[in-house]
């Protein structure tokens, strides 16, 4: 029942159109103040948007169902195992085992374990592709998901198993354990990623625009924006996940790398219960086998025509060829959509090569400082406690705050403000780097000088890391999580409501792709990723990093502005309109 209310005090009982006071913008005025006045009387007021109000009124996201957040919080149990187990990782490779300072396991050496962890994101992310064909193709996104969920399971098993102290005496069987469990985590791994966010997503119904009431302001519901909130919130989720390195790398140093393991492991397979158990109430889109043998055929068909995507539109083809195609007009417009979004995705390989420094090296070069009592690997945990902090300042705060001036933060311009946040970071680990190096007592050697070594109780030689403090990293973690929250998110959703429906894990898998392709470059580059090359290194990806964001940001900033009219336009008006062309695209 609809209970009365006093005339509010709305923002946009104010609205003035841009433009002269023509008869038009009158009218649409009149309008608005007409739908205002009818709604104070019905808090509960709702309808379809039209173009105007998609002008005129402030864009909100949609109500979120619950379903979508027992799926998130299962991926964010799997990201709190995936952190868990892997941040120690770069410890337990590098280091020897007895070390009283820095807890060790192999001792491969920064150079080798550098090498090792870019190998295993290069393998996770490949296996994305693998897992994105399986589910778009044959088992759907939901049974990707367990599989992906229970083969991950599999591998932390392995690894606890294989670190245990009656195993690790035995040198082969740890490698040997390592080896396999990298194996099993890097599918896990893939498939959870491919399907994730795009099964996220999924849970929402695609309602078109509604005009409603929330507080004293008639707003309209965006669909992207939707997206938007969901992704942020999950990544938030993450992050708060990823404080598990705090416990694990804590367990690692004062108990051993067997507990460290396991407490992932377990977390891990207790979340999954309620997933499975839930699963009826879950959106499970059917995956198409003929979704693969269309595009290529899309492509070929394109390619006759210089790879003009609106050549292969069926009406196309039967006015110029004379031929019927098992295509539809939507999945052409949706395909030029995804090849559009990979375009995009092509530069982040060099996102993913400075991003994953602070996996391994950055994690290293904190070893080379005085700890103050903690693990140098613990120290990767303020990434994650600056991510909570800062998401919901940025979700709740500066994004709305652009939006009530009609100043809408398009996913490219987040992008690019994500690109300039992470070259910032990169030249801040150089500068580090570089104040390490004039630090005693071993300057440019650090851990491997005459002057830092020292004796222990039980007669080892151990080395005493440069007289800085490690907590001089702090800005790192802070601008790469700032870097995160505008860069992911974006991303993502821009990746997903750019692919055609049936394709979303493949698009993914694209990302990852070029991921795979960033972790490739961090192999190659791991002879240099040594002392004294430290600098140098950091400052070429800063460098490399600030001019890949504004090439980003000078070739596609259009997108946001086409994104934006496209879509608004498309769900407004419910159009079944079958042209296969954006803007600035031929037919």
């Amino acid at each position: 029942m609809a209970r009365s209310c006093s005339p509010p005090s709305s923002p946009n009982q104010a609205i003035k159109l841009r433009g002269p006071p023509t008869k038009e913008n009158k009218a649409t005025n009149e309008r608005i103040s007409s739908v205002l006045s009818s709604s104070r009387e019905d808090p509960s007021y709702i309808r379809d948007a039209t173009t105007d109000d998609l002008v005129n009124f402030r864009k909100v996201p949609d109500n979120i169902p619950l379903k979508v957040w027992l799926i998130a919080f299962t991926g964010a149990a799997q990201r709190f195992a995936y952190y868990g187990i892997t941040v120690p990782w770069q410890n337990y490779l590098e280091n020897p085992p007895g070390n009283l300072l820095v807890p060790g396991a192999l001792g491969l050496g920064q150079s080798t374990a550098t090498t090792v962890n870019n190998v295993f994101l290069f393998f996770g992310y490949f296996a994305t592709v693998l897992f994105a064909i399986i589910s778009d193709t044959w088992l759907g996104r939901y049974k990707t998901l367990v599989i992906s969920l229970m083969t991950f399971t599999a591998g932390g098993a392995v690894l606890f198993a294989t670190s245990l102290p009656s195993v690790m005496e035995k040198e082969r069987a740890a490698l040997g354990g390592f080896i396999t469990a990298l194996i099993l985590l890097g599918l896990g791994q893939g498939g959870t990623t491919a399907v994730i966010f795009s099964f996220l997503a999924d849970q929402v119904s695609e309602n078109r625009p509604r005009v409603i009431r929330r507080g004293d302001e008639l707003v309209v519901t965006d669909g992207k924006l939707t997206i938007q909130r969901i992704f942020n919130t999950f990544y938030w989720m993450i992050n708060i996940a990823a404080l598990s390195t705090l416990a694990t790398t804590s367990l690692e140093k004062h108990t051993g790398f067997w507990a460290a393991y396991l407490l992932p492991l377990a977390f891990l397979s207790t979340s999954i219960v309620p997933f499975i158990f839930w699963n009826r109430s879950l959106t499970k889109l059917p995956a198409q086998s003929n979704v693969l043998a269309h595009t290529a055929r899309i492509i070929v068909t394109a390619s006759e025509s210089g790879f003009h995507i609106g050549a292969a539109d069926p009406s196309y083809q039967s006015t110029h060829k004379g031929r019927s195609v098992p295509w539809t007009p939507t999945f052409v417009q949706e395909l030029r959509r995804g090849f559009r979004a990979c375009r995009v995705l092509l530069f982040f390989i060099i996102y993913y090569l400075c991003f994953n420094q602070s996996l391994n090296n950055i994690i290293s070069q904190a070893n080379q400082m005085e700890l103050s009592g903690v693990s140098n690997d613990t120290v990767q945990s303020l990434n994650a406690i600056f991510y909570i902090v800062l998401n919901p300042i940025v979700q709740f705060w500066v994004l709305p705050f652009f939006s009530r001036r009609r100043i809408p933060l398009g996913p490219i311009v987040r992008m690019t403000i994500a690109f300039a946040l992470l070259a910032l970071a990169m030249a801040y680990a150089a500068v580090v780097q570089e104040l390490i190096y004039r630090t005693g007592p071993c300057f440019t050697r650090p851990l491997a000088c005459e002057a830092g070594s020292i004796l222990t109780n039980d007669g080892k030689t151990e080395h005493r890391p440069n007289e800085i403090s490690v907590w001089i990293q702090t800005p790192f973690y802070l601008l790469v999580a700032a870097s995160e929250i505008f860069g992911f998110v974006a991303l993502n959703e821009f990746t997903y409501l750019e692919a055609p429906e049936n394709m979303k894990a493949l698009v993914k898998a694209f990302e990852q792709f070029t991921a795979a392709l960033g972790a490739v470059l961090g192999i190659a580059l791991g002879p240099v990723s040594k002392d004294p090359w430290l600098v140098i290194l950091y400052s070429a990806l800063a460098g490399t990093m600030a001019v890949s964001g504004a090439i980003l940001f000078a070739v596609f900033r259009k997108y946001d502005a086409q994104w934006y009219i496209y879509k608004d336009a498309e769900n407004a008006e419910g159009s079944s309109n079958t042209d296969t062309t954006t803007p600035g695209d031929p037919k």
